[in-house]
């Protein structure tokens, strides 16, 4: 037998060789990974160096649990550490990635489930199983697109949203899977009438004047946040300009000590979201620290500074 010859092993000696089962090498050949370099006068596979080098590439590839079509892309790559090998190594830890956070929400949500009082066990956990794991913000985002005026500009919804849409914590403590859940639970229920309460403000400015208005109120709110970080007691000064000068674009009126006192009137008779708020800061805190600002907790402080100054001007 020619030296080449004896280089070549049937599917068996493979097997051996690899430290694989004579059924792993079967099912990998028949899907094309594995090339023959030869067939036996009988019609079996022989199979050389090169199919050992493959099947033990296969193997490695196998334990990072990427999925064939994968492996098969790998494999078809001139260079075995290219291109297609780091993209179905980015594309596994994505997954895990993926995996591992819903992993995380669901051991929050159990450890909530066995930390409250045992007769409330049962009505959290129909709270906590509405949630998808990880958990989608769609119901929060399609909650506010309905609140918003209609028509309003695209950049201007999506800006809003960015601000008022809390993202689920990556690793996130039992206390804030309650919350997003209570969130969810709290915009996906149907209104009592039919339709959610909208601010009288939308009505008077449209559709453009509400662009206007959100984007006034993104600055106020910003510049509120920073004086709620601080534990700043509310107080009239920018911030409070800022938020006057937003809604008197919106009703096309100026700032004026008598604006400022039907403002403070029109912002009293206007829905409020106070749960809403409130859930949203728990999601975004993270235990034991300093409540994180939210619109809500801004505008609670804005309209405190309002009244403040409305009483020094009295």
């Amino acid at each position: 037998m020619s030296t080449s010859n004896e280089l070549l092993w049937s599917i068996g000696e493979l097997a051996e060789r690899a430290g694989a089962t004579v059924k792993t090498v079967r099912f990998y050949s028949d899907r094309g990974l594995l090339p023959e370099a030869a067939r036996s006068s009988g019609g079996h596979r022989r199979y050389g160096p090169q199919a050992l080098e493959r099947l033990r590439l296969i193997r490695s590839l196998r334990t990072l649990d990427l999925p064939l079509p994968e492996i098969s892309r790998i494999l078809e790559d001139e260079d075995a550490a290219g291109p297609a090998l780091e993209n179905a190594v980015d594309s596994r830890l994505r997954e895990l990635g993926s995996e591992l956070r819903a992993l995380r929400w669901r051991e929050a949500a159990l450890q909530s489930v066995r930390d409250c009082p045992p007769a409330q066990r049962a009505g959290r956990l129909r709270l906590l199983a509405a949630l998808d794991t990880p958990p989608s913000t769609a119901p929060l985002a399609r909650f506010w697109r309905n609140w918003l005026p209609p028509r309003m500009p695209r950049p201007a919804t999506a800006a809003f949203l960015e601000a008022a849409v809390p993202q689920p914590p990556d690793e996130p403590h039992p206390s804030q899977v309650l919350a997003f859940a209570r969130l969810h639970a709290m915009t996906t229920a149907p209104c009592p009438d039919g339709r959610q309460p909208q601010p009288e403000v939308h009505r008077v400015a449209g559709a453009r004047g509400a662009a206007l208005l959100y984007a006034g109120l993104a600055e106020a709110f910003e510049l509120a946040a920073s004086h709620l970080r601080r534990t700043h007691d509310p107080h009239p000064g920018e911030a409070l300009d800022a938020y006057v000068a937003a809604y008197a674009s919106a009703y096309g009126s100026r700032d004026t000590h008598e604006f400022r006192r039907v403002l403070a009137a029109r912002l009293t008779a206007e829905p409020r979201l106070h749960q809403y708020w409130e859930l949203a800061a728990v999601v975004l805190t993270p235990p034991g620290s300093r409540p994180q600002p939210t619109p809500g907790s801004a505008d609670d402080w804005l309209r405190a500074a309002l009244s403040l100054h409305n009483a020094e001007a009295a």
